[in-house]
């Protein structure tokens, strides 16, 4: 792609390819119909001999080969037809090989020794450059970003061939040679179609040459070029790095010594806070079980269903209880060495060694995900502390909003001037809009003269931009009748999100795109994949897989890192710090990701509907990571591509082990990640997880080659590739390329054409994309099911909590929004546990550790847990009004486990937060919101998930709103958006109070004896009442003079005193009263 080309569009299915210009041309130009031969082997055309015919590299069976190729299958291939076998014969201009000496009929005097002529010089610079998309090569042009709705220039592409880089033709890596092949041939003019291979899933792959090449040979030549690529992690298994590879010959032995030093750390939670926690878990362990005897041994005879009911709801809450409890047993906590990886991967005056990283950023609708917001997400991505050729920045728009498209235009060109500035004076936030609303002394550790006088002309400069975005925000309220169409006249191609071709525009990046200081910036992609009716496009889920294929084609990352538009890069060193464990030789063989906590901007100060969701984050998730590793939550992630392809770890002795009880719960965690174990390779014919029968494992690949005598007994054959990945050479190649990067084999100029196709709506039929490979399918929350295959292959995850927040986003902080965004996720888990990938049944031939399994088993069932929280929130206000309870009268011995029970409690809750550092006041709302979700959106959840499973009655996924504070702070947090959510915990509040007054007034009417028993029981409706307390106050929405409190006071005690006013009739006298109600007899 070249840097003055613009966007990209077409459909593979349809065999369409349009590329929109900017340089005078008129309309689209549709991709023609080739009428000539196309070669079998790399896809182009076969062209013209020296006579200017065409080509026919066999003069037997006449199988379409390309010059090209015919001239490498001669020099190094097996010299003869793929499809007859017929040695090939030498034609004019070919130089001659071993084997030409009876061949007279060709006298070519000027061609006969000329191997090296011609393409030496671009071996060379290949070989230097691996490859124009990879990331270590750089144009230093810088050229304008043309913008499609202003008649500037649209963005780069990837670069094509030229005159300097001339033009690099293989058989895609492992699919055929894994030999580099560069030709020199004439120059290709970008502005021509470029021909794609295109592959009928229908036809016998045979037909395309495919299947006939030596594939055992290439494999094993491509073999040898990746070892050399990875010399350097498989020199030094033991977390040593290699010194020679990273030029520090010349280093002092101290230097040495610090760069073979680990990563990371574990850093254990100290002894008297872990210790007491787990006594108290025991205790209340074995009181609980004394409890539940007693209660289910002791009915009660005159309230027997009320009973009944009550005893089913506490021994679900025990059971809900030891699944998120056990989980929590091993918390520990890590520390990186940012230091040491700047030694070892990035020292300065070197190239740098660290792994390239693709981000993710997906956006569906941007008139509820503001494109401002989006805008400052990937302003803060660009700007990041990494090697602006190790980035790429993929933003999703699966809205196919023009919109959207214009805005990043924008951003592309704001970022310019925003990168240095960040660079130069290190700012934090690298996103402007939070950058500059901070209240803090932003002089602070600045010494540069200037920094006051270009922070004032930035935030001038942001300013206007944002104003830009706005103005394109306005004009797109109203979509024209005609559809949105382009500056130079062109109907936008996404003009119906349901039916619309593939887009890619590649805004910044190698071929051009140089910021204000003549520095280089990161790749900024923008992709819209294509949609048609009839076809499943599986949500957020199919969106990113679709951003996996078309990064593979492009850059191809080792790792990628996922973010919702809204989550901005808050630390810009979260890159090194994921690389830390990913890069780290002790670990990153077998983790699948890193994940980072979310923290969130624009929550109220006491944080009304748990937003901040501390408890999860900073406990359950600490504790996830002392076994197995944390849930992947959605966003802020990092992960290893391979683990998404569905391969399988590379695992150590200790984790090869037998998966033992107590060992899987917390046993050899600890010693299997701190110890320097060596690695050892899996035999290949371990199966050790369902998910592993149909995927394969890299040491099979690497190792399972040899032995083999039969070609159609491999493992790794290209139909079997075909069927798993789906049916693009291109794409299958960079799969085997571990440390990323684009296979040396890759045609840079048909890459555009091959990355529409990997996004085409039909890419994925009849493949295991969905299924065992990238996003799984099946639920709304998709992340949970990811994560969970990868765990059950063997895989581990990190934690990683720098001191310094990675990334931060925005929450719902309304109160019908916040039930919306809990009911999505609860709908999720319930279709997850009534699914074939439930961690109840799934996967126990494989390796999830025990504990690992029960947090998955209570993050699916936890929304069942609404239905008796419900039944036990009306049964206090039920015995009020019937004078019944549920409890019998007890004992003092009884009462003592009543007693233990309620301190276990308190003291389980009070170590935890000794342990993990979180406030008091966070765990007390995460408390009262647990029965707010409860009560409302796990109770729907339950219901549509069974409709939906049962009865196929889909909900829609509703994307929830990241609208910024216009009105004054927190002007959200007092909007009311009535919902059928606040019917059932409104419910549960007014049968409550109703209870509470009718108690008392009974109470008063009954006498003193009275008064004992209902002290139970108001205890248990006083208790649904506190907890539900936020969710009145966000029915009452915004009382600017009296408190909720107070109101909710004066009904209660409004009420009480009407009765006990009624109840003592003060101005009434004895004998009045008689007289009314007159005399009664003995049958009275």
């Amino acid at each position: 792609m070249k840097a003055n080309a613009g966007m990209v569009a077409g459909s593979h299915k349809r065999n369409e390819f349009v590329m929109i210009r900017q340089d005078g041309e008129v309309g689209p130009k549709p991709l023609k119909h080739l009428n000539g031969q196309v070669c079998q082997i790399c896809g182009d055309t076969v062209g013209l001999s020296a006579t200017g015919d065409i080509f026919v590299a066999c003069n037997e069976c006449a199988f379409p080969v390309c010059r090209a190729c015919y001239e490498y299958e001669r020099r190094d291939g097996n010299r003869s037809c793929p499809q007859c076998k017929t040695r090939y014969k030498r034609h004019k201009g070919s130089p001659r090989v071993e084997g030409d000496d009876e061949e007279d009929d060709v006298d070519d005097l000027e061609n006969e020794f000329n191997y090296t002529h011609g393409n030496g010089k671009a071996m060379l610079n290949w070989q230097g450059e691996d490859a124009d998309l990879s990331s270590s090569s750089r144009h230093e042009s810088l050229q304008p970003i043309p913008l499609l709705t202003n008649g500037q220039a649209v963005s780069s592409e990837i670069p094509s061939a030229t005159p300097d880089n001339q033009s690099v033709r293989t058989t895609s890596g492992p699919l055929g040679s894994g030999e580099k092949r560069v030709h020199s041939l004439s120059y290709v003019d970008p502005s021509q179609p470029v021909p794609v291979r295109i592959v009928d899933p229908s036809k016998d792959l045979n037909s395309y040459g495919l299947g006939n090449v030596d594939w055992k040979e290439r494999v094993e030549g491509w073999k040898l070029k990746q070892d050399k690529n990875v010399m350097q992690m498989s020199k030094y298994p033991e977390g040593k790095g290699d010194m020679e590879g990273t030029g520090s010959n010349g280093e002092d032995l101290q230097m040495a010594d610090d760069a073979r030093l680990p990563l990371s750390r574990v850093v254990p939670i100290s002894s008297s806070h872990l210790t007491p926690y787990r006594i108290v878990i025991i205790l209340r362990l074995i009181i609980l079980g004394f409890f539940l005897q007693y209660r289910v041994t002791h009915p009660v005879n005159d309230a027997y269903p009320l009973w009944l009911t009550s005893v089913i709801c506490e021994i679900w809450f025990a059971l809900s209880w030891l699944l998120d409890q056990f989980p929590k047993w091993y918390p520990i906590n890590r520390e990186t060495y940012l230091d040491r990886l700047a030694l070892r991967y990035d020292r300065e005056g070197e190239p740098s060694q660290l792994a390239p990283v693709d981000v993710f950023v997906s956006t569906v609708d941007p008139l509820k995900e503001p494109p401002i917001v989006t805008a400052n997400t990937v302003l803060s991505i660009l700007a990041v502390d990494y090697p602006v050729d190790k980035v790429s920045c993929y933003v999703s728009d699966d809205g196919s909003a023009m919109l959207t498209f214009e805005a990043l235009s924008e951003t592309s060109e704001f970022a310019r001037k925003w990168v240095p500035f960040c660079k130069k004076h290190s700012i934090e936030p690298r996103a402007p809009e939070f950058y500059f609303a901070q209240k803090i002394d932003y002089l602070k550790d600045k010494i540069q003269p200037s920094f006051v006088k270009e922070r004032r002309a930035m935030k001038r400069e942001y300013e206007e931009f944002k104003v830009r975005i706005n103005a394109l925000v306005a004009k797109a309220q109203k979509m024209p009748e005609e559809g949105w169409t382009m500056q130079d006249g062109t109907p936008w191609p996404g003009n119906n999100p349901r039916d619309h071709p593939g887009m890619i525009q590649v805004f910044l990046g190698h071929s051009g795109g140089l910021d204000t200081d003549g520095n280089e910036l990161p790749r900024l992609v923008y992709v819209s994949r294509e949609k048609r009716p009839g076809f499943q496009h599986h949500k957020k889920a199919g969106a990113m897989n679709a951003l996996i294929r078309v990064s593979a084609v492009l850059t191809n990352g080792a790792y990628l890192l996922n973010v919702d538009c809204d989550h901005y890069f808050n630390n810009s060193k979260a890159l090194r710090e994921a690389m830390c464990f990913m890069m780290d030789p002790a670990l990153g063989k077998k983790t699948c990701y890193v994940q980072f906590p979310q923290r969130f901007d624009g929550i109220d100060l006491h944080d009304r509907y748990a937003n901040r969701n501390i408890v999860f984050f900073d406990i359950n998730l600490k504790g996830l990571d002392g076994i197995q590793g944390p849930v992947y939550v959605g966003t802020g992630c990092c992960f290893n591509r391979q683990a998404l392809y569905g391969y399988d770890p590379v695992l150590t002795e200790a984790d090869l082990e037998p998966n033992i009880i107590v060992k899987s719960c917390c046993g050899s965690r600890k010693k299997g990640r701190s110890g320097n174990k060596k690695y050892i390779d899996k035999k290949p014919a371990v199966k050790r997880t369902e998910s592993t029968i149909p995927i394969f494992n890299m040491e099979d690949i690497e190792e399972g080659i040899e032995g083999y005598d039969d070609e159609k007994s491999l493992l790794m054959s290209q139909k079997s590739l075909e069927k798993r990945f789906g049916q693009s050479p291109v794409f299958i190649a960079s799969t085997f390329m571990e440390q990323g990067g684009l296979p040396p084999s890759t045609n840079p100029a048909s890459l555009l054409k091959e990355a529409i196709h990997v996004i085409s709506c039909g890419y994925e039929d009849k493949s295991e994309w969905g299924k065992e490979i990238g996003w799984i399918y099946g639920s709304v929350t998709e992340d949970i099911l990811t994560g969970f295959k990868m765990h059950a292959r063997g895989w581990i995850s990190i934690y990683c909590m720098p001191p310094r927040p990675a990334f931060k986003g925005s929450a719902p902080i309304n109160l019908s929004d916040r039930l919306n965004q809990v009911l999505r996720w609860a709908l999720g888990s319930i279709e997850i546990l009534l699914s074939r990938h439930c961690p109840i049944w799934y996967g126990y031939s494989g390796r999830l550790r025990l504990l690992e399994r029960l947090a998955y088993i209570n993050t699916i069932v936890y929304p069942i847990t609404s239905i008796p929280l419900l039944a036990y929130c009306i049964l206090p206000a039920v015995c009020l009004l019937t004078g019944k309870f549920i409890i019998p009268e007890i004992s003092n011995f009884a009462s003592m486990w009543f007693i233990l029970l309620f301190v276990s409690i308190f003291a389980t809750g009070i170590l935890e937060l000794r342990w993990s550092g979180v406030g008091i006041d966070d765990w007390w709302r995460n408390e009262q919101f647990w029965v707010i979700g409860g009560t409302s959106a796990h109770l729907f959840a339950v219901f549509q998930g069974l409709l939906k499973v049962l009865a196929g009655i889909d909900t829609n996924f509703t994307v929830t709103s990241k609208a910024s504070d216009e009105d004054g702070d927190f002007a959200e947090l007092y909007v009311f958006k009535w919902t059928a959510l606040l019917i059932p915990p409104t419910t549960v509040l007014i049968v409550n109070m109703v209870g509470i007054v009718a108690g008392v007034s009974y109470a008063i009417n009954s006498g003193y004896q009275s008064w004992g028993p209902l002290f139970g029981k108001l205890f248990f409706a006083i208790w649904v009442i506190v907890h539900l307390y936020p969710f009145l106050k966000g029915l009452l929405g915004r009382q600017n003079r009296t408190p909720t409190i107070v109101i909710v006071w004066s009904l209660l005690l409004a009420s009480i005193f009407s009765l006990l006013w009624v109840r003592i009739d003060p101005f009434t006298s004895n004998a009045t009263k008689a007289s009314a109600t007159g005399q009664c007899g003995i049958n009275c």
